[in-house]
């Protein structure tokens, strides 16, 4: 990664004089000022609340917006899909530093006081900059705790885990960054929306006879679901099965002839934006497996039995929720649940 200009550096270092850093949060402690947070190994200690903060993922951009803090960010980046319903407007007035991954020189361009990512991975070797980087500046980093507990992130590809992820960990992210920006209330409140969406969605459903498939990516070698991230959050949310639930990697990819071997009753389908790999957008997604020899042939594609999600929803973010939300209507649209 590039260095920072000394001009630069220098500006940042200064910032270190109030803002000693770690990382990212699930326990906390301090006055209303000063915050503490301890997560993934790491402890960031943030002096005041943010004023002119980074987010390097659409997820946890998302959470920020929501709590009302548009005028707190200084620049956005990592896009999958258009920003979440309800958020244009303010999303309008923060620069878009880069739709994909920044370096390490464009974000400290905007004079960070606080970086916040989604994934370790971009805090990480390869990624925007490791947070040891950020921290020799003065600059605290969070990730999301979605993305580390009970998670092993070690290996290659997009990690596996141990132990499922629950949706309590994405609503102690949002307390997390609302402690942060000093807004606890808000945090709160959006928490207390998230759960009431998700009993609405879920009440009087059972899917245990639903089995599902996720595909969030690339036709030649695609991203499958498996059994303990963010799409097993939504399917245990409705009582149902992913046909892929023998694999605790988060993303494994898996032939076809597996799949069509598996034939799932629903087809739960990424509808992505970017274009970084194969067949991204649902359209291309259901092009191919309407076409494909191999595909064309299984239920849930003759029958057209199609759930699409954005990628966000995805991924442990706010939008798991509306995840939860559209699986659930899906299945009372193909008659398979009341």
């Amino acid at each position: 990664m590039p260095l920072a200009r000394p001009a630069r550096a220098a500006v940042l270092l200064a910032a270190g004089s109030l803002l000693l850093t770690g990382c990212g949060g699930s326990t906390s402690t301090g006055a209303k000022a000063a915050v503490t947070l301890t997560d993934c190994g790491h402890e960031v200690r943030v002096a005041a609340p943010p004023r002119h903060a980074v987010s390097l993922n659409q997820g946890t951009t998302e959470i920020l917006l929501s709590l009302g803090l548009a005028d707190r960010l200084a620049g956005t980046a990592t896009w999958t899909d258009p920003v979440m319903k309800g958020l244009q407007k303010a999303n309008a007035t923060v620069p878009r530093i880069a739709d994909d991954t920044p370096s390490f020189e464009r974000v400290l361009d905007t004079e960070p006081d606080f970086v916040a990512a989604s994934f370790v991975s971009t805090l990480g070797k390869g990624g925007v900059a490791t947070r040891e980087q950020f921290e020799k500046l003065g600059v605290p980093t969070y990730v999301s705790p979605s993305d580390c507990a009970g998670k092993d992130n070690s290996g290659g590809g997009d990690g596996t885990r141990g132990k499922a992820l629950d949706i309590g960990t994405v609503y102690g992210e949002v307390h997390d960054l609302a402690t942060v920006f000093g807004v606890p209330q808000r945090g709160d409140d959006l928490v207390a929306s998230l759960q009431k969406r998700i009993k609405k969605a879920t009440q009087g459903v059972d899917a245990s006879d639903v089995t599902l498939l996720y595909w969030f990516a690339n036709s030649e070698s695609p991203y499958m679901a498996g059994c303990c991230g963010a799409p097993g959050i939504i399917t245990r949310a409705l009582g149902a099965k992913n046909v892929f639930d023998d694999t605790h990697e988060e993303w494994p990819q898996v032939n076809w002839e597996t799949v069509a071997d598996r034939d799932p009753d629903v087809l739960v389908i990424g509808d992505l934006t970017r274009e970084s790999q194969t067949a991204e957008s649902a359209a291309k997604k259901i092009a191919f497996l309407e076409s494909n020899p191999v595909t064309r042939t299984m239920d849930a594609v003759r029958h057209k039995r199609y759930v699409l999600l954005s990628g966000q929803a995805m991924n442990p973010t706010i939008r798991t929720v509306e995840g939860v939300e559209q699986v659930a209507a899906g299945l009372r649209r193909f008659g398979l649940v009341k």
